[in-house]
């Protein structure tokens, strides 16, 4: 097991199975409350991270930038469905050990000794201390006062798909085209001395024809394909804000006096603007 300043970076890293399939991203490493060495490891498995799985890291390590278990990933996406509220009970602890084919009896439970060990333990430490609280009469006759914190961070999750098509559609071009034609022209031209001898060759009087050959221009239409443009998809990324919202709970200490009633304000009793009564 690395050090634990390690195993605490491992948040957020990717854990990876026996076979190298990718089970989940860690979102928690929990601690063994009696050593404080790393025992488990939250998982988001499923679909977008929907799921969460525990899974036990004693014989975890680190490479290439991943977390290796040796458990494959069916086996984790399988375990026992437990609230990941920052405390597993020997109960709990007993079902995933038993689930992952680990034998309980040789591993730490929430108190960090075996069962039958940590029940001893417990009972013999607690005699004559009141409550369960982490300190008491034993130690400074002090007790810790905790509360919640919000952590809020940001998964990424798929939105949408979108595909660039293209198709065929008809439209009508209309453009202008000069063309050209020819008319028949008649032209009478009156007889002068100087076409007197030509225009008086030939017969007095006679019947003749002469044809004239007339054209004109036709409209000719060809297509042919020209590349326009290019079009690729692209994407922008938006950052927006957005509040959450969300109870935290924390604990609150006070003096009171062996009738139960708060001692505060009494002689050689004063308060702190902390919340906290000493």
């Amino acid at each position: 097991m690395p050090p634990v300043t390690e195993v605490l970076e491992w948040r957020g890293q990717t854990m990876v199975g026996a076979s190298g399939d990718k089970i989940g991203k860690i979102e928690e490493i929990y601690l063994d409350t009696e050593t404080d060495r790393p025992e488990w490891a939250l998982v988001h498995t499923g679909l977008f991270g929907s799921a969460s799985s525990f899974v036990p890291i004693a014989n975890a390590s680190a490479r290439d930038g991943d977390v290796r278990v040796p458990f494959e990933k069916a086996q984790v996406k399988d375990a026992p469905k437990l609230e990941p509220d920052g405390r597993l009970s020997q109960q709990d602890e007993s079902a995933l050990y038993s689930h992952y084919g680990m034998d309980y009896s040789e591993d730490r439970s929430d108190s960090g000794l075996p069962e039958g060990e940590a029940a001893a333990r417990t009972s013999a430490d607690t005699s004559g201390a009141v409550g369960e609280d982490v300190s008491g009469p034993e130690t400074d006759h002090a007790m810790t006062r905790s509360e919640e914190e919000l952590r809020v961070g940001t998964t990424q999750r798929e939105t949408g798909r979108v595909r660039l098509r293209k198709h065929i559609v008809t439209e009508n071009v209309t453009q202008t085209v000069p063309v050209q034609r020819e008319e028949l022209r008649v032209e009478r031209e009156p007889i002068t001395d100087a076409n007197r001898d030509a225009a008086g060759s030939g017969a007095d009087l006679s019947e003749e024809e002469h044809e004239v050959v007339l054209h004109e221009e036709e409209v000719v239409v060809d297509k042919r394909t020209v590349a326009k443009e290019r079009v690729r998809l692209g994407t922008d990324t938006i950052t927006e804000e957005e509040q959450v919202s969300e109870g935290v709970r924390k604990e609150q200490v006070e003096l009171i006096d062996a009738d139960g009633e708060p001692a505060e304000g009494r002689d050689g009793v004063r308060g702190t603007d902390d919340g906290v009564t000493r």
